[in-house]
C-alpha cells in the first residue's frame, strides 16, 4: 500500500544521482583545481583582476549590443589558474579563439575563446541574418564577421583601460582562428595561464560562457600598475592635505606674532587715526536694478572678431541604414532608398548642425539649393545641448 512515503529504495536512488552529479562537477573543475591558486595570484591579485574585467567588458557589452541590436550581459567574471599542459583539456569544446596583442600601454597578449555556436549566432546577425539558424562551418566570412565584432569590443575595452589606468592603451587589430588552443595560446615565457571566464547572454539568442586566457607575467603586470597609480594619488592627496594642514597652522602664528608687536609699542593716537580713516572709506554697495540688467543682455554683442572664422556647410539629401550584407551586395546601378520622399525640403547643416531647410536648384551647370525655411533661434539651441 503506497501511503506517499518514499521506499528506502528510492531514497537511495534520489541519494545515488546527486553523487553522479556531484562528481561530474568535480570532473569538469578538476583541472583547475590541480594547482593552488595562491601560488601565483594572492587574493587582492585576483579581485582586482576580476575588477578590471568587469569594467573593460563592461564597455565591451554596450558595444556588441550596439551591433547585434539585442540586449547583450556580460556577468562579474571569476578568476582561476590553469597550466599550460591543460589548456586543451579544458577547452574540449569546438571553439573560435582570438589573439589580441597591446601594442601601447602594456607588453603582452591575451586570448578571447568563444564557442563556435555562439560565433556562428554572432557573424549571422552581423551579416543581416535573425541569429536562429541552422549554421554550417565558419567560412572566411562569418569569421571576418566575428573578428569586426571583436574588433571592436576590445577597442572599447582598451577605452576602458585608459581611463582606469590614467594613460593611452592600443591595441592592434585582432587575430581569428579555429585552430587549436594550443597553437593560439603558445607562449613560451609561459607556464601557468591566468583564465578569467564571463558569462555572455544575448537576447534570448545565447547564453554561456567567453573566457580570456592571459599570461600571469601580463596579469600580474595589470595588477601591479593599477596598485601602484591608487597609491600615488593617495600618497598625492595626503601630500595636499599635509600642505594645507601645515598652511593653517603657521598662519594664526604669524597673526600672533603681529598683534604682539603691536602691543609691545602702543600709539593710541595712530590707532585711532587709522581706524577714523577706515570709517571714512567704508562705502554703500550700490546694485544694478534688473532693469538695467536686461537692457544689457538685449544689447547685441559684438561677433566681429567671429566673422572670418570658416564654418562647413552640408545639404542632406537623406540618410538610410544597412546591414553589412547589404552592403557587401553593392554593385554598379545599385539603388538606395533614402528617408525621404521626392520633392521634400533638404536639410542645411552648419557644422552637423541642422539651422535650415530648402530646395534643390540649377545654377548654370552646378546645383545650389534655395532657402526656404529657418529654424527657429529656441530649437537651434535645443539641438546644440
Amino acid at each position: 500500500m503506497n501511503d506517499g512515503m518514499l521506499s528506502q529504495d528510492e531514497i537511495d536512488a534520489l541519494l545515488n544521482v546527486g553523487a553522479d552529479d556531484d562528481s561530474e562537477e568535480k570532473t569538469n573543475d578538476a583541472s583547475e583545481s590541480s594547482i593552488d591558486m595562491s601560488d601565483y595570484l594572492s587574493s587582492i591579485e585576483i579581485d582586482t583582476l576580476g575588477e578590471i574585467g568587469n569594467i573593460s567588458f563592461g564597455s565591451s557589452a554596450t558595444t556588441l549590443s550596439t551591433l547585434l541590436n539585442q540586449k547583450v550581459e556580460i556577468t562579474t567574471p571569476k578568476v582561476s589558474i590553469i597550466p599550460k599542459s591543460q589548456v586543451e583539456e579544458a577547452f574540449q569544446f569546438e571553439h573560435v579563439s582570438v589573439q589580441v596583442n597591446y601594442v601601447e600601454g602594456f607588453t603582452g597578449k591575451n586570448v578571447l575563446i568563444i564557442k563556435k555556436e555562439d560565433a556562428a549566432i554572432i557573424s549571422d546577425i552581423m551579416l543581416g541574418g535573425n541569429g536562429l539558424g541552422p549554421f554550417g562551418e565558419l567560412n572566411e566570412i562569418h569569421l571576418s564577421a566575428v573578428q569586426e565584432a571583436m574588433n571592436q569590443m576590445m577597442g572599447a575595452a582598451a577605452t576602458s583601460m585608459s581611463t582606469v589606468f590614467a594613460k593611452r592603451v592600443d591595441i592592434s587589430p585582432p587575430s581569428i582562428s579555429q585552430e587549436k588552443l594550443q597553437d593560439a595560446a603558445d607562449d613560451s615565457t609561459a607556464d601557468v595561464y591566468v583564465k578569467v571566464s564571463f558569462q555572455l547572454q544575448v537576447g534570448s539568442l545565447i547564453d554561456s560562457n567567453i573566457m580570456q586566457l592571459m599570461p600571469v607575467p601580463f596579469a600580474k603586470q595589470l595588477v601591479d600598475e593599477l596598485l601602484n597609480n591608487s597609491q600615488e594619488s593617495h600618497s598625492e592627496s595626503a601630500v595636499a592635505i599635509e600642505e594645507s594642514v601645515n598652511y593653517q597652522e603657521t598662519t594664526p602664528v604669524q597673526a600672533n606674532n603681529a598683534t604682539l608687536t603691536r602691543e609691545a609699542t602702543p600709539e593710541p593716537q595712530l590707532i585711532g587715526n587709522s581706524m577714523n580713516q577706515n570709517q571714512a572709506n567704508i562705502q554703500q554697495a550700490e546694485f544694478s536694478t534688473f532693469e538695467q540688467q536686461s537692457q544689457m543682455v538685449s544689447q547685441p554683442r559684438n561677433l566681429d572678431m567671429l566673422l572670418d572664422i570658416p564654418l562647413k556647410v552640408t545639404v542632406e539629401l537623406g540618410r538610410t541604414r544597412r546591414t553589412v550584407k547589404d552592403i557587401l551586395d553593392l554593385t554598379s546601378g545599385s539603388i538606395i532608398e533614402l528617408d525621404k520622399l521626392a520633392g521634400e525640403p533638404v536639410d542645411i547643416l552648419v557644422n552637423e548642425k541642422l539651422i535650415a531647410q530648402g530646395e534643390v536648384v540649377v545654377i548654370d551647370e552646378n546645383f545650389g539649393v534655395r532657402v526656404t525655411d529657418i529654424i527657429s533661434q529656441s530649437d537651434r539651441l535645443m539641438k546644440l545641448k
